[in-house]
């Protein structure tokens, strides 16, 4: 009854899809979750392309450690926050509504989903999965058209790498 890409998206701290993740043939991660297209067919929307980032990856598989794009464990130390009380508890709330939305409890899984979401209100995965349920605008007030118009914060923001020009950068 576990949803598999909660738990790996748990595991590695990803709130967002297209989400990748570089990790060695060691098990040692090397580039924390950020967002991976593999074309350019959301360019109009992320306003960055999928060359910069193909072209790191493929650097990358060639080079292993000597890359430039794969980074060392002081700097994925910097980049990987530890997750907080609050983002603990959502996953837990999360993991609650799923197992209760499964086991046909479905109204009695809302609840849940809406408290994963208040504690954890970054996580779009979390939105994404509860909205794809259910009614949106029935069960939670909203849609997530809605809650992207609204987001303070771009939907995707661009690697932060080598090649990724400043104004790739930019809000969306």
């Amino acid at each position: 009854m576990i949803d598999e890409t909660h738990v790996v998206s748990t595991l590695y701290g990803m709130v967002n899809v297209p989400t990748g993740v570089w990790i060695d043939e060691n098990g040692r991660m090397v580039r924390p979750p950020e967002v991976a297209f593999i074309d350019d067919r959301f360019k109009v929307f992320t306003h960055f392309s999928s060359t910069t980032y193909l072209n790191a990856l493929r650097d990358w598989i060639e080079n292993g450690d000597k890359s430039q794009y794969a980074l060392h464990e002081d700097e994925m130390r910097k980049r990987l926050a530890a997750e907080t009380a609050e983002q603990l508890m959502a996953a837990a709330e999360f993991t609650l509504a799923e197992y209760l939305y499964k086991t046909g409890a479905a109204p009695d899984s809302i609840p849940h989903f809406k408290e994963a979401q208040r504690l954890d209100s970054g996580n779009w995965n979390y939105k994404r999965q509860a909205w794809a349920l259910g009614d949106q605008k029935r069960d939670y007030g909203t849609t997530l058209l809605d809650e992207m118009k609204k987001s303070s914060k771009p939907f995707y923001p661009a690697p932060d790498m080598p090649g990724i020009k400043l104004e790739e950068k930019k809000s969306n």
